[in-house]
This record gives C-alpha cells, structure tokens and sequence, in this order.
C-alpha cells in the first residue's frame, strides 16, 4: 500500500492542535514554536503533493478509499485534481504566516477584566481549521466533506468569539459583546446553510445510492443514473446555498464584516483567505459535477447575484471608516467575480476564478497582516484616526501599498491576470454582465487608493508620530506574500497548468464548450 499523502497532509495539522492544546499554561513560547513547525511541516507535505500531482494525468490523483460506515455507503475517499491542489497549497503556505502575524495575539493581558488569553488554545484552534480545511479540498466522498464542511464551524466561532480584536473602543463589556454578536452571528448563517445541505446530501444518497462523487458523476455521465429535472434542481439549490453563505454571496454574505470586523487581523485572515474559499471550491467540484443540468439553469440568477455582490460590495468599501470593516466589503466584491467566473460556463471565466482563489488569498492575506500590524501599534481601526504614517514607517506604508494596488488587480500584481480571465470569460457568453462587473474595478481603485491616502499620506497625526516600522517578524510575514503577488502577477503559469486540465474537465461535465467568436480573426 503506497503512503497515505493526503491523509497525512490533513492529519499532521490534526494532531499538532492536540499536541500544542496540551503543551502546559506556562510554557506559552513553546506552544507557539511547536505550531509554527506543525505548520511548516504540513507545507513541506503540501508540496510535495504538488510535485506528484500530474497535471496532464488522471483527473484525481493520490486517492485513497477505504470502508468507512457501509452499512451507509459512506467511505474514507480522498483524491486531488488540479483545483484542490492549488487550493491545499495555498492553505497550507498561509497558516504559518497567520500563526506568525498572531504571535503575540493571545498573550496573557495586563489590563482589563480579560488577564489570561489561553494562548495554547488560539495556535491550536488555528491548526484544527487548518486540518478541517484541507480534508475539505481533498475529500471525494460527499458526506465526508459534509461532515468538515460543518466541523470547521466550531473552531472558527472559538476563535471569533474568544480571541477578538484588542483596538476597540469603550469597555472590555462592550467588546465582549460585539465578539460573541459576530461569532454567533458567523455560526447561525453557516449552521442554516448545512443543514440545508445536509437535506441535499440525504436526497442525493435516495436518489443515487451511494456518497461517492465520482462514481455518481460517472453514472450521471454515462446515463445509467437519470434524475428528474426538478429533483435535480432542488437538490442542486440545496448544494449551492450552504456554499454561497460559506463564499459568501449577496444577499447572505452579511455575516463576513461583523465577523472579519471583530476577529483578530490573522483570524480575519483565515476565514477570508482560507475557510471561504471552500464555499467557492465546492460549488466546482460538487454543483457543477454532480448537477450539471440544475447549474446550466441556475447560472442566469447566479450571474445576476454575482454582479450585485460585485458592486455592492465595492460601494460599502467605499463608505466604510473601518478599516477591517473595508477590507471585508472588498472580499465580497472580489467573492462576486469569482462565482461569476464559475458559472459564466467558459475554460477562461473557470480558470480565472480558480487562480482569483490562489491569488485573492495571497493579497487579502498581505493587506489584512500588515493591517493589522497598523492597528495593533495605533490601537484603533478607524481610518480617520491615521494620516502620514509614511513618514514615520515607510516600509509598513510600502507593504501595504502593494497589498492595497494588489486588491485592485493592478497589472503586475496576481489578482490582475484572475480578473482578467473572468472578465474575458464573462464577456464571451453574457456581455451587459461583463461590462456592468468592470465598474467593480472602478469602485476598487476608490477605495483603495482613499484608503492609502487617508492612513499614509498627509500631515503626521500626533498620536503615530512615534509608531515603529515593521519588525523582523512582521517582515518575515509580509515580504514572501509580497515576492508571490509580482512572481504570479507576471508568470501565472505555474498555476494556470494545474488547474487548466481540471477546469477542462469541469466543462465537460456541464457539456458546455467556449462559445466562438462572432467576428472572424483577420487572416
């Protein structure tokens, strides 16, 4: 029996959470130290699940199948295609630069009605997320990956609740409360949405037999599994709303800012740049593969809400004074292009929203970190209490410049070559999307540029005139997230050849080619 890569990748994080959970309360460092390896470790794992993955070979690799609960059908089935793999290493690359942005998040305080911060508990919950996560982009069983899809809920609402943001404004009392609003507020819409998914999944087993998404997806394929259309199509909207909250999607996406508001900078990290990312994940692996009649007349709604979430999201950005606050409403927004890369039903619109994944969990994690590193020397978010910090601290100015230009996809930065495929893709089959979608880019500029200028520029507010550059920690996060937003802005090969043999056989499943052009190229 070969190594079971895929189960270790996943377990290794595992099994650090338990071990750094039960690392003794005065030995903080040493919980911290022993996370920060558990995570490096993993990486080393996730890459070389990268090197063996064969882009060109079969569609998943590295499986694994083992009896699980038969009398249900259930099995332990794992297996990585080109965008699961690309999705695990980016998971795996960000928790150690989250672990080492929040290093001194959970420290014991010494003022305030909170003296202790379980530290051991913050590192470990981290890991937890991130075994939880990567099971979630391996798993071919449908109710395995339910069972993660839901589990990694639980860790996140810790992590929301009991370790908040520390610049806020007013009494412990009060902060307090506004963490538990938003951590329950995270809970409930994502418990709605499984629990509707879990009405899904039992359909789907009535209906097919079994949990095995590739052998249902064959049987869809080869015809000896026929559902009727409006059993598809119910079970298809089950799927797809407990991934649209996860995403999260206009209109239930109202859970992201309280949440990404009120956690630490690292914790708003790893839901945006890792946990959500799941929800987009899912709707390509598992609406379109298994209901692919069901996602064809879905897509014009989908579409629509896609380019609501679009400009909504940018236009609250716009008018947001907290910077936490701004960089949630830009994730929505950005949440928009990539389900309408999905379903506009093109090899560039589906290519472009797999890298927009990589690339907006590169960029998010880079403006977001140094972010924080901002607020946590100010001790506020609120945009208007900063002006000319880079006078004082040009490196943190000029790191979040770059995270800033990179979240309103400037040529030459990642996010750009994403966003362009899904509009070229988008553009191909629905126009009047395509171009109402481009004014997202407009609305970007605004408010990243107003962002920088209000917090960098201008005369130097009193209360920063003595902030501290960035640190040899805070560089070590910031700079590697810097190098990969110019490396794959300019070369997004590496990544386009994973994901492209995948994304071809995503099309296939829908039976959708890329509509030719109207005009003949000019011979």
């Amino acid at each position: 029996m070969s190594f079971p890569l895929l189960t270790a990748t996943a377990a290794l994080p595992a099994i650090g959470a338990i071990a750094t959970a039960a690392v003794p309360a005065a030995r903080r460092t040493a919980a911290k130290w022993l996370a920060l390896l558990v995570s490096i470790a993993t990486l080393a794992l996730a890459i070389v699940v990268l090197v063996r993955f064969e882009p060109d070979g079969a569609r998943y690799q590295l499986t694994e199948s083992h009896a699980w609960i038969a009398d249900f059908g259930v099995r332990y089935e794992l297996g990585v295609d080109g965008i699961g793999v690309a999705l695990l290493a980016l998971t795996a690359l960000l928790i150690p630069f989250i672990i080492l942005a929040g290093w001194h998040d959970a420290d014991p305080l010494e003022t305030g009605s909170r003296r202790w911060r379980p530290t051991q508990g913050f590192f470990a919950l981290i890991l937890a997320v991130e075994a939880m996560v990567i099971i979630s982009f391996e798993a071919t069983d449908v109710f395995l990956f339910y069972i993660f899809f839901e589990a990694m809920l639980i860790p996140m609402y810790f992590l929301i609740g009991g370790f908040g943001d520390r610049a806020h404004a007013g009494s412990d009392e009060k902060a307090a409360a506004q963490r538990s609003y938003a951590a329950v507020k995270f809970l409930l819409y994502n418990l709605v949405g499984g629990l509707i998914m879990l009405a899904a999944v039992i359909g789907l087993y009535v209906v097919a037999g079994n949990f095995s998404l590739q052998e249902i997806a064959e049987a869809r394929a080869n015809g000896s599994l026929d559902m009727a259309t409006n059993t598809e199509r119910w079970l298809f909207l089950g799927f797809f709303f407990a991934f649209a909250v996860k995403a999260p999607l206009w209109p239930l996406h109202t859970w992201l800012p309280n949440a990404m508001g009120e956690a630490t900078a690292p914790v708003a990290v790893l839901i945006t740049a890792v946990v959500d990312k799941v929800g987009t994940f899912a709707m390509l692996r598992f609406c379109l593969q298994l209901f692919p009649e069901a996602s064809k007349w879905a897509t014009p709604a989908i579409m629509v809400l896609a380019v609501i979430s679009i400009i909504y999201g940018a236009l609250l950005a716009v008018g947001q004074r907290d910077i936490k606050r701004l960089v949630a409403y830009a994730s929505i927004s950005h949440f928009g292009f990539i389900i309408m890369g999905i379903f506009a039903m093109t090899s560039q619109g589906q290519s472009g929203a797999t890298l927009y994944m990589v690339n907006h969990g590169i960029s998010t994690a880079a403006l977001m970190l140094v972010a924080g590193f901002l607020i946590s020397r100010r001790g506020s978010r609120l945009i208007a209490d900063y002006g000319g910090v880079q006078k004082v601290a040009p490196v943190l100015a000029g790191t979040f410049l770059i995270g800033g230009l990179a979240t309103l996809s400037l040529p030459g930065l990642a996010p750009f070559v994403s966003e362009f495929l899904v509009l070229v893709g988008t553009f191909a089959r629905y126009p009047v999307i395509g171009i109402i979608a481009t004014f997202g880019i407009v609305l970007a500029a605004l408010y990243t540029l107003v962002l920088y200028q209000r917090t960098m520029t201008g005369p130097v507010k009193p209360e920063v005139s003595a902030m501290p550059d960035l640190r040899a920690r805070e560089l070590l996060v910031v700079a590697p997230l810097v190098v990969l937003l110019i490396f794959l802005g300019v070369y997004p090969k590496p990544v386009t050849d994973i994901v492209n043999p995948a994304v071809k056989s995503t099309m296939s499943d829908v039976h959708k080619k890329d509509p030719k052009p109207e005009v003949e190229a000019v011979k």
